[in-house]
């Protein structure tokens, strides 16, 4: 547990440096405004849910906690300091590329208001930027936290009102507050991959440890998302052989872990196929329930160059009606060849930063979130706007960063 206890305590009138102890009321004020920003992007869809709301009030409520998170992150941080951040820095250009391409965009008012939203979505991370590097995790402690607090939200859907939780194609979502099966997936996902890391790393016990676990692989298993199960796998699996030299526990996890797969996949095969296949014939599955056809048509758009190079401002992420689906091809729609290379670009800086970090925890989480996210975003979209996605991607960036120290006042 030392990798998770700060090896200094006091506390000072400005951000603490990585190495010092925060107090309960600076803990509490970050912890609030990571919170208002997981809270800014769990987009308020017109869906039944067990309480209905206007959808002008659910997203307002969503909207506006971005001005939340910018107000708790400015009382925890009112000198406005920063940590030099080339992470940071990229998603500032991928803000700055939607605000000016939101100018000459057909829908003026509403890729503007999204540009706005990212811009102060942006900024509230810079101002989080000087809790990055902190020893003991802060903010994958923080994440997990608001991750699971969403998570109890679906189960308490569930046990209130099962047969709308799985009213869309047997598929569990969220009907406290509407969540797609898929969201579900990938909260559930990282909480069971940075949970399994976390026991393996022996950071936490092992009964909490598999408490979380048992109660993120249900949720998982119960939303059929074929996507979220291929990241956890991958990531997993780039996390653990990070891993392998230096922890035992992680070797025998994954002897025990590969050996149990192979047998489970060899006898139960057909049922399996069942769940892959969610009722869809093999011809929809290989079009990856209608993606690929929308795609295709975004494949065969033609527009002015500057569109194809900046995009024509942020958009609901749509094309024709129907949903995209894919972070390449929405970022490539919205803000064109120049955007899709600033995304490409997160994910190989973090990529690089995890080749050079010293291995541990930190890193093995990184790798996994990381990879995780890039499996993701063939089949979501999220990684070019304010999302989740780029919330995980934070994430990695503050384990990966080191070697900076805060000048106490």
């Amino acid at each position: 547990m030392s990798a998770l206890r700060p090896v200094l305590t006091g506390r000072g009138a400005g951000p603490p440096t990585p190495d010092v102890r925060l107090g309960r009321r600076e803990r509490t004020l970050v912890g609030l405004a990571w919170g208002a920003l997981l809270l800014n992007v769990l987009t308020y869809a017109d869906t039944a849910t067990v309480v209905p709301l206007p959808t002008l009030v659910g997203s307002a409520l969503t909207q506006g906690a971005v001005l939340v998170a910018l107000l708790l992150a400015l009382v925890v941080n009112p000198g406005g300091v920063v940590r030099p951040q080339v992470f940071l820095l990229l998603l500032t250009v991928l803000a700055i590329g939607a605000s000016a391409a939101s100018l000459y965009s057909e829908f003026f008012l509403s890729a503007t208001f999204r540009a706005g939203r990212m811009v102060l979505f942006v900024a509230v991370l810079w101002l989080l930027s000087t809790w990055f590097g902190r020893r003991d995790m802060l903010l994958l402690r923080l994440h997990r936290t608001a991750l699971a607090v969403v998570m109890a939200t679906v189960y308490l859907g569930a046990l209130v009102a099962p047969g709308l939780a799985f009213a869309f194609q047997d598929r569990l979502a969220g009907v406290i507050w509407p969540i797609p099966p898929t969201q579900v997936a990938h909260y559930a996902a990282v909480l069971l991959g940075t949970s399994l890391l976390l026991w393996m790393c022996r950071l936490v016990g092992g009964l909490r440890a598999g408490l979380m676990v048992l109660l993120s692989l249900l949720p998982l298993v119960a939303t059929h998302t074929r996507t979220a199960v291929i990241g956890v796998l991958l990531g997993m699996v780039v996390a653990s052989l990070s891993l392998l030299l230096g922890h035992v526990r992680v070797r025998r996890t994954l002897l025990v872990a590969g050996g149990g797969g192979a047998i489970a996949a060899a006898l139960f095969i057909s049922p399996l196929t069942v769940w892959l296949l969610r009722g869809q014939s093999a011809d929809e599955a290989n079009k990856l329930t209608g993606r690929t056809d929308v795609w295709s048509a975004v494949a065969d758009l033609e527009r002015p160059w500057i569109e194809d190079l900046f995009g024509w401002g942020l958009s609901d992420q749509s094309f024709g009606g129907l949903p995209i689906d894919s972070s390449w091809v929405a970022t490539y729609v919205d803000q064109g060849w120049l955007g899709v290379g600033v995304q490409a670009a997160v994910l190989l800086l973090l990529l690089l930063m995890a080749v050079v970090h010293r291995p541990g925890p930190e890193r093995a989480i990184a790798l996994f979130l990381v990879v995780y996210c890039m499996v993701a975003s063939v089949t979501e979209t999220g990684l070019g706007a304010p999302s989740v996605y780029l919330l995980d991607l934070a994430v990695a960036a503050s384990l990966l960063t080191t070697g900076w120290r805060a000048r106490q006042p």
